[in-house]
């Protein structure tokens, strides 16, 4: 079955901004996902892949490569904490209250490329339903906030799908639908 299609929200010349690459952690539960960007306050970070890569030179003297799956890393730092941010109140919870290294080894976690869209326009995404969202640390310097930076590794089986944005009120939400076929 054909894949959908999708298309730059930018013209060509023109850079693709970072802000339309989005992590997104799941407030809610699998079935009803509440799905929150995450990385407020965060100057910088970059979703990083290993590849375990490798290469060889064979006995005729041809070099060679291989390349595994990558293991996805990612850095969210310095990561204030705000009572507003629904998915951090939840690490927060089993981090700080519950001591809950079992639930942050297996968080639901959504990469969002809102710079690539369907002809429906709808965002392409990818879900990671068994992650790992892991505190580094809890402090900061003095006189500022109080940072609890995480870093991401993303697990599970990857699942392919698109995201609907919608907006009421100011607040925007995010709706995945799972498969990228033509219907």
């Amino acid at each position: 079955m054909p894949r959908k299609q999708f298309t730059y929200v930018t013209e060509p010349g023109v850079t693709v901004d970072r802000n339309l690459c989005l992590t997104m952690g799941n407030a809610g539960t699998y079935e009803e996902p509440n799905w929150c960007p995450m990385g407020t306050r965060v100057d910088s970070s970059s979703v990083e892949m290993d590849h375990s890569e490798e290469s060889s030179i064979d006995i005729l003297g041809n070099a060679h490569g291989k390349a595994k799956d990558p293991i996805m890393t990612q850095e969210l730092d310095p990561c204030p904490i705000d009572a507003g941010d629904e998915y951090q109140k939840k690490l927060v919870e089993l981090h700080i209250i519950d001591k809950n290294i079992r639930a942050l080894t297996n968080q639901d976690l959504l990469i969002v490329h809102a710079f690539l869209k369907d002809d429906q326009g709808n965002y392409f995404a990818e879900r990671y339903p068994s992650s790992m969202v892991l505190p580094s640390s809890l402090g900061g310097d003095g006189g500022d906030a109080l940072t609890m930076p995480v870093k991401v590794t993303f697990g599970g089986k990857r699942e392919p799908g698109t995201v609907k944005v919608t907006e009421a009120e100011g607040k925007k939400t995010y709706a995945f639908t799972p498969g990228i076929e033509e219907e």
